[in-house]
């Protein structure tokens, strides 16, 4: 089978979730036996036309104005597509899909949709756009029951839930005491760790804030920032204010080849989101073994069971934070218990078992 993606940004520059989704749906497709091409914007430095992983990436220079840049994808996209001929387009969220839907009026393509969280923006126009791309999709997906319920407000129809999925093979076989020696990490701290784009809806700072409470408990529990984002130096400031500098560390942005060895070396992990998709971060989080905080958002309780695999708390509380942190570190016995059930939870989430399912949707909608 001949399968074009259609994605804004790729890896890689951009390493948020559905970047790095689609690079692992394109690579197992891949091992699959089916021949995948991934049709994204150029960034600079990098060339047109590449092989990466098996798959063939194609990257269409478009300039960065608003109406003129759009324009010029579909153009250059369509053209793309009319060469390659695919027998299915993957449209990876709305905007993207609105190309794919235009490509079937004019080149005769089925495509199927994946929605990555756009649905829980709501705006008038783009609410038009996606009952527009949903209601002529040959097929939908939704990572979460959550998200498949907004879609079903906006254009009543079948869905599909598959979630983001995960590399279990590179969580294996990290020792703690090893990866801290490589990070540079002292053995008798207790590490707190965030992993994610600097951003408003991610609610670092009410982890943060957390921490200040968490320090009146526990001297030896540090936090670790993994990442960056527009929030970044509000975030540092917010820092220094509470007087944390000498906890609170801002790792900046690591490949992906490291996050799971910040991961091993972690004992918790906390995501203080105030909107969720799929966050691929959680089942990292997961396959590491690690207890999680998540905020009661969204899609996450679908992801982290209250009481089972973690904890869920109230957005924007950093006293609920705190409280279920300290009582990790409290207890060696839950943190142990949650750490084991969090890695035989992951299994199901990995990319294998996703991206075949992923390819039965492709055979029967397409």
């Amino acid at each position: 089978m001949k399968i074009a993606i259609i994605v804004p940004l790729f890896p890689p520059k951009w390493l948020a979730g559905m970047e790095l989704a689609t690079w692992n749906i394109a690579k197992h497709l891949v091992r699959r036996g089916h021949e995948v091409h991934v049709i994204t914007t150029r960034d600079a430095g990098l060339t047109g036309e590449s092989q990466e992983e098996g798959f063939y990436v194609h990257r269409l220079r478009c300039p960065k104005a608003r109406f003129l840049g759009p324009l010029l994808f579909l153009i250059k996209a369509l053209l793309a597509l009319r060469k390659i001929n695919p027998n299915i387009i993957h449209a990876q969220s709305i905007f993207p899909g609105l190309y794919a839907l235009i490509a079937k009026k004019v080149l005769g393509k089925p495509y199927l949709l994946q929605n990555h969280g756009m649905v829980y923006v709501s705006r008038p126009f783009r609410n038009q756009i996606s009952k527009l791309v949903l209601r002529n999709a040959d097929a939908v997906l939704a990572l979460t029951e959550d998200m498949k319920e907004e879609m079903q407000k906006i254009c009543s129809r079948d869905i599909h839930v598959l979630p983001n999925g995960i590399d279990l093979e590179k969580f294996e076989s990290l020792s703690k005491d090893e990866m801290r020696c490589k990070l540079q990490i002292k053995t008798d701290e207790r590490l707190v760790i965030f992993v994610g784009r600097f951003r408003p809806v991610k609610g670092v700072e009410y982890l943060i804030k957390s921490m200040e409470i968490i320090r009146q408990r526990d001297q030896s529990i540090r936090l670790v920032l993994v990442g960056e984002g527009p929030e970044e130096e509000n975030l540092k400031s917010l820092t220094k204010q509470l007087k944390l500098e000498g906890c609170v560390e801002f790792v900046g942005q690591i490949s992906t080849e490291k996050v799971p060895q910040y991961m091993a070396a972690s004992d918790v992990f906390v995501l203080p989101s105030l909107s969720e998709g799929f966050p691929l971060v959680s089942l990292e989080a997961m396959a590491s073994g690690l207890p999680i905080v998540a905020t009661k958002v969204t899609g996450l309780p679908e992801i982290i069971e209250d009481g089972e695999n973690g904890f869920l708390v109230e957005p924007r509380s950093p006293e609920q934070i705190a409280q279920k942190v300290l009582l990790f570190f409290e207890d060696n016995e839950l943190r142990g218990t949650m750490s084991r059930n969090n890695k035989e939870k992951a299994k199901k989430y990995g990319w294998e078992t996703v991206v075949q399912r992923l390819e039965d949707v492709y055979q029967n909608h397409l």
